[in-house]
């Protein structure tokens, strides 16, 4: 995230220093600590419990811990790191799931919304200050303030969706990392006023320079050097896991001895990762870690709340908050409707950016240091990121119930010609239709003859592969209607959905049962666990595929047809030669 302009700052503002605590100051952290868990763990309890997002007990967390006062977490310098450490975890883990031909697929499209929304975002942003009687400097701070997004909500939400692979969902990480880029260059624009009393025009120049080398060495590294240390290791998972972690932690760092915050440094380390064979095993291993250092950001951010003066304040409040709720995801909409984009890719991406970033609250303490800010303005901002991020959370996570809701006014926003994909015009009539073909989908569609299967997905790598081996698809997610529509599922015979989401395979079972030729078409639906393969029997799934259960039937059964395991040898060769085509990179 940003802050490598002003040192190592915490996510609000303030430097984190050394220090030798005492036996009684460490066993006081570690009662607040435990205090602290202790009451985001009741408060996550009760929101799975009320089918809420978890990230909301963490932020209520820190504003009960701020109402009775009996920490203050934001003065305390392991909280502080905890949670840079949160943010820099995120942060690689979202480089190890950037894949370079995601890039390319996604990246001048995340470069133009990034840049449009940015710009009118700002405008608009404060010309609204400008009228609610801010003068000019505070309307800029707050118009700049309302441009950025978090990348630690949408892509922690976007985690918890599983939607991080699908077109909305790489376009969106990747104007996010648009923003942040811009973010740091206006970080260091106003360190240079701090340092010098004057704009330093260089710093910005030797910045940009500095940051296209990173990536060119990050590059660099993840092609020829990491491969070769981290195949040597795969075989144990837990070299694999502190190898990933001393690797993410020096780079880090390192990178931060050149000027950029350790956050940054996370991102790069991860890109570093990204095309490696172990990237899955790296993500899955680092997230349970990212998950316990983010908490601690969330709570400093719900305490901060707390401490802030909203005298005078209500109605810039509610406006501001508004305009970013409402606001922003409509500017990102027309944005990508224009550039040809459907309305639910603008929509979802829209969702995105409705809240305020934390960028904004370490902006809102710089500002402050310089003399630009006073109180109130750092208040405003700190109350509109509050509301933003709290709101935005539900419409992030009910992003496709609110789209089906508004779909027929959101075709306002999609132009006549669409170019997400050729696939959107054909139609299709296939007896067997597979819903998602990343690993499992793909194993299970290199075994079935081509000219009989069609394919829906919503990875554009995914889709890069599918044209390469020549298979029918339809580039989409199979919860919009108007793909489900262009599938033809009457005349299939056999549908199989490999995606992990239960409720979106219980959805679509209710969909198909729905259908006229329910009693002639076979259902396949994968599941999690088993009380998740329970629901769905009950519900008509003709088979549930739990991997790990499915596996197992299935060498049983081959054990049982050949007792000599001389087909052991076959499966052997089939399984490579799938295996290469699974991992061949675009």
């Amino acid at each position: 995230m940003p802050g490598g302009a002003i040192g190592n700052t915490s996510p609000f503002g303030g430097e984190v220093r050394g220090s030798n605590p005492c036996p009684a100051a460490m066993s006081t952290g570690i009662f607040e600590l435990a205090i602290v868990i202790l009451i985001a763990a009741g408060l996550g309890i009760a929101a799975r419990l009320l089918k809420q997002p978890v990230i909301l007990a963490y932020i209520f967390t820190g504003i009960i811990i701020g109402v009775f006062g009996f920490l203050h977490l934001g003065d305390k310098e392991v909280f502080k790191v905890f949670s840079e450490l949160g943010i820099m975890f995120l942060l690689f883990l979202i480089g190890l799931e950037i894949n370079y031909a995601s890039l390319r697929l996604v990246g001048k499209a995340s470069l133009l919304v990034g840049l449009a929304q940015i710009v009118f975002t700002a405008a608009i942003g404060y010309l609204i200050s400008v009228f609610l009687g801010f003068n000019h400097l505070h309307s800029l701070y707050i118009a700049v303030a309302l441009t950025f997004s978090s990348t630690i909500i949408v892509i922690k939400l976007l985690s918890e969706k599983r939607d991080t692979n699908s077109l909305y969902g790489k376009i969106s990480v990747g104007f996010l990392l648009v923003q942040d880029f811009i973010a740091i260059l206006i970080l260091i624009f106003l360190a240079g006023i701090h340092n010098g009393g004057e704009i330093v025009l260089s710093d910005i120049i030797l910045t940009v320079l500095k940051g296209l080398a990173l990536f060119a060495l990050m590059i660099y590294l993840g092609r020829k050097i990491l491969p070769l240390i981290f195949d040597k290791i795969a075989h144990s998972q837990e070299l694999l896991f502190l190898t990933s972690l001393a690797w993410c932690l020096t780079a880090a760092a390192a990178i931060a001895k050149t000027g950029f915050s350790i956050e940054i440094g996370g991102f790069l380390a991860g890109l570093a990762l990204a095309n490696s064979s172990e990237s899955f095993q790296i993500s899955a291993r680092i997230r349970s870690l990212r998950d316990f250092f983010i908490l601690i950001f969330f709570v400093i951010l719900g305490s901060s709340l707390i401490f802030s003066d909203f005298s005078g304040l209500i109605w810039p409040i509610i406006v501001l908050s508004l305009f970013v709720l409402i606001g922003n995801p409509l500017i990102v909409l027309i944005i990508m409707g224009l550039m040809g984009y459907r309305k639910r890719t603008g929509f979802l991406c829209g969702v995105t950016v409705a809240q305020i970033s934390e960028f904004s609250l370490i902006l809102a303490a710089l500002g402050y240091k310089l003399g630009h800010l006073n109180e109130k303005v750092v208040s405003l901002i700190t109350a509109v990121g509050i509301i933003t991020i709290t709101l935005s959370t539900y419409l992030i996570v009910y992003a496709d119930k609110i789209f089906k809701r508004f779909s027929r006014i959101l075709s306002l926003f999609e132009r006549k010609r669409i170019k997400e994909d050729d696939s959107f015009i054909k139609q299709f009539k296939k007896p067997i239709i597979l819903i998602g073909s990343h690993r499992l989908g793909q194993s299970i569609a290199y075994h079935i003859p081509k000219e009989n299967l069609l394919i829906v997905d919503f990875d554009p790598e995914v889709i890069g592969q599918l044209k390469k081996y020549g298979f029918d698809y339809i580039f989409g997610d199979i919860g919009d209607a108007e793909i489900f529509e262009r599938v033809n599922f009457e005349e299939a015979r056999l549908v199989i959905s490999t995606g992990p989401n239960f409720e979106d395979n219980f959805t679509l079972l209710k969909e198909l049962n729905s259908l006229k030729n329910r009693d002639k078409m076979k259902i396949v639906l994968r599941a999690a666990d088993e009380k998740e393969a329970k629901i769905l029997y009950k519900e008509g799934a003709d088979y549930v595929l739990l991997p790990h259960f499915t596996s197992g039937q299935y060498l049983g059964k081959t054990i049982a047809v050949d007792p000599e395991l001389k087909i052991l040898e076959q499966l052997k060769k089939r399984d490579l030669e799938l295996l290469g085509k699974i991992n061949h990179k675009i």
